[in-house]
């Protein structure tokens, strides 16, 4: 529980009553470290919840972490990657921790779509929250407004672009998977920084 409301900790509670999953809650401040956060606060919480659920996990004996990201969070973060972070990335469906050894992140819903998880939702009348920060309880505070809203901007995006051709998102996360890196101007593999500069003019020699 990194701060929620008791109403929003009630709702995870009867979820999981609902559902018959055991759950355990252990508490932590979390919200009130990054309310005083000016510089990407959305960004510091995701990896403050991590590290306390990566701990968590290897107290109770467990070697990995399973978080909720679904098909849609992939390719919009493609797109905020590309508009807003000059970069082309995306999440992958599992990752190795370097901060804690032996331990491992896994999306399971990574193929998933949203409108497929909410119809999932619905019909065992589960009702679920959103982040539930106070940043996005309060949408309206304008300070904040931009962090929360560029994923809702390229939801919206894609559901326009989807008017006129079905398939986008499909392509979206396709084209993660069909990297030519002959037509790349650079990439970085770990800590190496590759310019196609730096073999152009090998094939001559």
């Amino acid at each position: 529980d990194p701060g929620y409301s008791e109403k929003n900790r009630q709702k995870i509670i009867v979820n999981s009553e609902i559902l018959n999953i055991p759950i355990t809650i252990f508490e932590t401040t979390i919200f009130d470290s990054v309310e005083r956060i000016e510089d990407h606060p959305c960004y510091i919480c995701a990896r403050m919840r991590r590290g306390y659920l990566y701990n968590k996990a290897q107290e109770l004996g467990c070697n990995k972490i399973a978080l909720g990201h679904h098909f849609n969070d992939v390719i919009e973060t493609v797109l905020m990657g590309m508009f807003y972070g000059a970069q082309m990335q995306t999440m992958m469906p599992k990752v190795k921790s370097t901060s804690h050894p032996g331990m491992e992140l896994i999306r399971p819903l990574y193929y998933v779509h949203e409108e497929h998880i909410i119809k999932w939702k619905d019909a065992n009348r589960l009702d679920f929250i959103r982040c539930a920060c106070r940043f996005t309880e309060d949408i309206s505070n304008a300070k904040y407004a931009g962090d929360v809203s560029k994923r809702e901007e390229m939801k919206q995006l894609i559901k326009k672009m989807k008017e006129r051709y079905d398939n986008i998102d499909i392509n979206i996360m396709r084209s993660t998977q069909n990297v030519n890196l002959d037509t790349i101007i650079s990439y970085r593999k770990g800590k190496e920084y590759h310019h196609f500069l730096d073999s152009y003019n090998k094939n001559e020699e």
